[in-house]
């Protein structure tokens, strides 16, 4: 059976497409430009030209795009967004206007002069992605599921912290089950909160396959424990060190014990070694990362988990993942399959497999490396 599997983060998006009848290794693979990246050098280069924009399309990651917008505005030119596009930015339409983004209708922004620059926002560009796999006579039209991983914070009730939102989110799922794989979805099941997901599921259209949706963050950590020795230990702390975010996990035998979500660029190696060492002790508090202008902490096991008696003290992923080079804290660089930068594909792999029980078994089979068939013998 065949997955697309893309874990659309801040600087990439990285694109898997897993077949389980060969090696995982033999598997194609892509790291390509995050669609917001793309937004960004489209809006950067209008600017160049001194055009006005117009952006229309779905709500999609910020970050990089939302900055090229701004310098667009403070260089004296319009830019103009329908709503879904402009929720990119703030899910407060209010807000945006207070930006200087002038909000317009679908009909007003088609009937805008020819000389405005059109750009579409979406994080998942399924026909993009079926061009780029064709050039090189690869099909996508066989594909059994599509899996797709982004960040989402969620829509904030007005007047509520977006990243309380966001961390009563995590603890929720968090405590469903105490699993990973709670953070994925099929697309029926997607809850209206979730409104970037609900955006790929409108992106993707009407599928013959089963759609995936799940949390970038979650989604990587998941594939990195198919890392053989972090596969090895029963009980340990897992952290991906994202472009933005930040997440750790403390993982055990009856699954998930603790959480903590904070801002990357708001850590370094010491801060972040020590909020470790608190999970690992059970006396990290949510109030101590949120204080921080982080997301939160949840323990849901404050027993103490030693630490120095394994191979590792913490495993990692993440792009971000060389700050803990600096760290007094022994760190594995987990490498699922020799790739840390498809940990986020394998993890939504491995949920396919548990969000659709009739392919788990297959998928179980692949990621132990039972298979060995080289691509050319297919």
């Amino acid at each position: 059976m065949k997955i697309l599997a893309v874990d659309i983060g801040t600087g990439t998006q990285d694109v898997l497409l897993f077949d389980s009848r060969i090696d995982v290794e033999n598997n194609y693979k892509m790291v390509l430009p995050s669609p917001t990246m793309i937004i960004n050098r489209r809006l950067k280069k209008a600017t160049e030209n001194g055009q006005s924009v117009v952006l229309t399309g779905v709500t999609m990651g910020g970050g990089p795009s939302n900055w090229a917008a701004e310098d667009h505005l403070k260089a004296g030119y319009k830019v103009y967004a329908t709503p879904d596009a402009a929720r990119t930015f703030n899910d407060d339409l209010d807000f945006i206007r207070e930006t200087g983004i002038i909000l317009v209708s679908e009909d007003e922004a088609a009937a805008l002069p020819e000389n405005v620059t059109r750009i579409k926002m979406l994080d998942f560009d399924l026909e993009a992605l079926s061009k780029a796999f064709a050039y090189f006579d690869v099909s996508l039209n066989k594909v059994d599921v599509i899996a797709v991983a982004v960040f989402d914070h969620g829509a904030a009730p007005p007047g509520y912290s977006d990243r309380q939102f966001r961390f009563d989110y995590i603890a929720d799922r968090v405590k469903e089950d105490r699993r990973l794989s709670d953070f994925a979805f099929l697309r029926e099941e997607i809850p209206d909160i979730m409104t970037r997901m609900q955006a790929v599921k409108y992106s993707a259209g009407e599928l013959d396959v089963p759609l995936v949706l799940m949390d970038t963050a979650p989604a990587a950590v998941l594939g990195a424990m198919q890392d053989p020795v972090v596969r090895n230990n029963s009980r340990f702390l897992m952290a991906n060190i994202g472009n933005f975010h930040t997440i750790a996990f403390r993982i055990g035998l009856g699954g998930i014990e603790g959480v903590f979500e904070h801002h990357t660029g708001m850590l370094d190696a010491g801060k972040l070694s020590g909020l470790l060492k608190k999970m690992a002790q059970g006396n990290l508090t949510h109030e101590e990362i949120f204080l921080d202008q982080g997301h939160g902490a949840l323990i849901l096991d404050d027993s103490p988990l030693k630490l120095g008696d394994g191979d590792f003290d913490v495993a990692v992923t993440g792009p971000r993942w060389a700050m803990m080079n600096h760290s007094e804290m022994p760190a594995y660089y987990a490498t699922p399959f020799g790739d840390m930068m498809l940990a986020g594909c394998f993890g939504l792999v491995k949920a396919v497999g548990e969000k659709i029980p009739k392919y788990q078994d297959e998928i179980s089979a692949a990621l132990d490396q039972s298979q060995e068939k080289p691509p050319w013998e297919l």
